[in-house]
């Protein structure tokens, strides 16, 4: 069998939402066991982020935000369809909610990813070589053709696509959570030709839904990577390099009142799952894995 070349982006996601958080993907990044990270430039810890990817050389995308906290821009900081009564984004569910209700203005979408990606720049000192979207907005319906807009005036080549393989077998997530993947997945289809038409890139496998938290392990990691891998070649067999993308969240429990994008940290950020995450990542074993299966760990600006 000849050796098939794997490159792996592992990415950090939400980078930038608590020191904790940071230092727990920098931990990872000097560990060997992450290669990438997503900012979340809304995040209260998203300058010190910029910071230590300055510092340790960490290459560093961006993490775009509707959902969750406020707005970066200015303008919609005060009276906007993002916002909900709190003058908030709307949530993870009730953006989608309101999306479906047609209540957002997708010129103030627009306005707002811009004033991200500005504010970006402005903290690393140059444009992201990635961009994707916090809790998946970025592939809902009108969403992901102002998204697509937007890296394409700023020539951002990559983004993520969530489609994983194999999710459908993973008997065990919960039924409510396995409803929203699916959700993602169907809006992530629906996504592919819009993408394509604007030029845009993303690697040819997508895991992190099925590893998530508490279900991330080595050997989740490891079979879902070599599951994917080999019903990629059986489709395509003359390839001889693979791209996958790995979305991880590891960290150190954030402690409240610190952290999160202006309503203080969520319960996901304080659960062990951040720390379970971390400590499965820099696993030896996971490394020597890598290893066997002549897999690379990579950044986008690697591909």
């Amino acid at each position: 069998l000849r050796m098939l070349q794997v490159k792996l982006i592992v990415t950090g996601d939400d980078f930038g939402y608590c020191p904790r958080r940071n230092q727990g993907i920098v931990d990872c990044f000097l560990a060997g066991a992450v290669s990438n990270v997503s900012l979340l430039v809304n995040g209260s810890a998203a300058a010190d982020a910029a910071k230590l990817a300055r510092r340790y050389n960490i290459p560093i995308g961006l993490h775009a935000n509707l959902s969750e906290g406020s707005p970066v821009c200015e303008v919609l900081k005060t009276n906007s369809s993002l916002l909900n009564q709190d003058g908030f984004f709307h949530g993870k569910m009730g953006f989608r909610t309101a999306l479906s209700k047609g209540l957002l203005n997708m010129s103030e979408v627009k306005q707002e990813l811009k004033a991200q990606v500005e504010l970006f720049h402005e903290l690393t000192g140059h444009l992201p070589p990635h961009m994707d979207g916090h809790q998946h907005v970025h592939v809902l319906p009108e969403v992901r053709h102002v998204f697509a807009e937007v890296l394409e005036e700023y020539g951002i080549k990559y983004t993520r696509v969530p489609i994983e393989p194999g999710l459908h077998n993973c008997d065990w997530i919960p039924p409510s959570l396995m409803d929203f993947y699916l959700g993602v997945e169907e809006d992530s289809f629906n996504t592919v030709d819009v993408f394509t038409k604007h030029g845009i890139r993303w690697a040819d496998i997508y895991i992190g839904l099925s590893t998530m938290g508490r279900n991330m392990s080595v050997s989740s990691i490891c079979s879902a990577i070599d599951s994917a891998v080999l019903q990629l070649t059986a489709k395509a067999p003359r390839s001889s390099t693979v791209t996958i993308e790995l979305m991880v969240h590891p960290g150190y429990p954030s402690v409240p009142p610190t952290g999160g994008c202006g309503q203080g940290p969520d319960d996901f950020s304080q659960s062990w799952e951040r720390h379970h995450e971390l400590q499965t990542l820099i696993k030896p074993e996971l490394q020597s894995h890598y290893k066997s299966r002549n897999i690379q760990l990579c950044s986008f600006k690697d591909l």
